[in-house]
């Protein structure tokens, strides 16, 4: 009987250990594709819509957006999906042509 229990407490300890640990202040660079301060506003918005981003900014000289996020609460995925569901692409998720469509003029900048 002591070695059943003691078999279950090393198997619940190992289990423990192999879970990965989320980090609560995550940074990501990712590209997002925009042009101007009004993407800037609607990019960092989209990202802050997500629960768990920390912090979201946007440089429109080099279209990166420098995040802070808590792994516990969210993924770099969901961030990435809620941005290309107002109009701008990233590296990894595309925005539909009809949300793309929806951007004002000046914001519409070439797809690739």
């Amino acid at each position: 009987m002591k070695r059943i229990i003691l078999i279950l407490m090393l198997m619940i300890g190992l289990s423990t250990v192999a879970q990965e640990k989320k980090n609560k202040n995550a940074k990501f660079d990712i590209e997002v594709n925009g042009n101007c301060g009004m993407c800037k506003k609607r990019i960092e918005t989209a990202a802050y819509s997500v629960k768990g981003v920390k912090s979201a900014q946007w440089n429109s000289e080099d279209g990166v957006l420098h995040l802070m996020l808590n792994e516990e609460k969210c993924t770099l995925s969901e961030v990435e999906k809620a941005i290309a569901k107002v109009g701008h692409d990233t590296k990894n998720v595309k925005a539909t042509q009809a949300d793309y469509d929806n951007l004002h003029g000046c914001c519409q900048y070439e797809r690739k």
